[in-house]
């Protein structure tokens, strides 16, 4: 299990080539990535904030759960911080388990959390300013459903 947390851009198909390498016990690996959207010209990029050592303790803890509750047998949470520009990649995570079933389930368990509870500050970035990204219940229902 892997939590890597970096400002620089990262290779969303290398990093679930070097995850899927070496799993034995596994026949279904899920990966999702998630990019800066534009939101039809009103942002320009996005800032994003966390306390380094704090938020790669919370995104071992939550990996550890997911890998547990869903027998993966493995997981890996890649997660960028600071300017992002519109299209650039955010996040990834993956999941290695025996059936597909669990690592879609533990993927989405993954994302859930990363959306609503994950230690990170998000700062939308437009042509007429900044402003802090509020919680949103979308996300709170989602996360609700675990």
């Amino acid at each position: 299990m892997r939590v890597i947390l970096q400002p620089e851009p990262f290779d969303a198909g290398a990093a679930l080539s070097d995850f899927s390498a070496g799993l034995h016990a596994a026949g279904a690996v899920v990966s999702f990535s998630g990019l800066v959207r534009g939101e039809g010209g009103r942002l320009v990029a996005m800032e994003i904030e966390h306390y380094p050592g704090m938020t790669e303790k919370a995104l071992a803890a939550i990996a550890a759960q997911a890998r547990a509750r869903w027998s993966l047998e493995d997981a890996l949470v890649i997660h960028r911080h600071g300017r992002l520009r519109v299209g650039e990649t955010i996040m990834m995570v993956a999941t290695a388990a025996p059936h597909r079933a669990a690592a879609f389930e533990a993927a989405a368990f993954l994302m859930d959390y990363l959306k609503s509870r994950a230690p990170f500050w998000k700062k939308e970035i437009g042509p007429d300013g900044a402003t802090w990204v509020a919680a949103r219940e979308s996300d709170e229902a989602a996360l609700r459903r675990w």
